[in-house]
């Protein structure tokens, strides 16, 4: 009997020492969390299901873009999809003065003006809710709202603040962009 109680004890202590080698092992493989950069946050949504329901969540969505084009790491294909995310929030009006390989061409200048310069935007903010301005203009609903961004330049900081214009399309309701303008204050 004594032979048997050591045996029973003897894989008891097996099966502990087992199981606890697997659960330390095992520790935090299953909240490997996806690190997703921001231009891959950006490119990820989903317009047609995911598309800006208010003014300023438009213009907030499309400073995030602004932000990545201008700070971040990314690859040709990349700058090209951001350029159409930016396209399909403008009314029909802008995107067609804006042909998009004449677009992807001028943002690319855009882009490294501004990164030659070593610019970084720091952050931006839009008007609040209340500050929105919305207005019937030949009988199509519009809005008006600002967008400030911050930016480093070397050890100073300045400011530029846009102008957003915004009319609601008829058919789907959502609101898109129908002009911009930098603010000399």
């Amino acid at each position: 009997m004594g032979k048997l109680k050591g045996v029973i004890i003897a894989v008891v202590l097996v099966a502990l020492v087992g199981g606890f080698y697997f659960y330390v092992s095992n520790i935090g493989k299953d909240n490997d969390d996806v690190v997703v950069s921001a231009v891959q946050n950006v490119l990820l949504r989903n317009l047609d299901n995911d598309y800006p329901a208010t003014p300023k969540e438009l213009v907030k969505y499309y400073g995030d873009i602004t932000k990545c084009l201008y700070n971040e790491n990314y690859s040709e294909e990349q700058l090209a999809q951001m350029a159409d995310k930016m396209i399909a929030l403008y009314d029909d009006e802008l995107a067609e003065n804006n042909p998009r390989d004449q677009y992807i061409v001028d943002l690319k200048a855009a882009v490294k003006d501004f990164s030659d310069k070593n610019y970084t935007i720091i952050s931006y903010t839009t008007s609040s809710s209340t500050d929105v301005e919305e207005y019937t203009h030949e009988n199509r609903k519009c809005a008006s709202l600002y967008c400030t961004y911050s930016i480093k330049t070397g050890a100073d900081y300045v400011s530029s603040k846009q102008v957003f214009v915004l009319r609601k399309e008829s058919g789907t309701g959502h609101w898109k962009i129908l002009g911009f303008d930098i603010i000399n204050e």
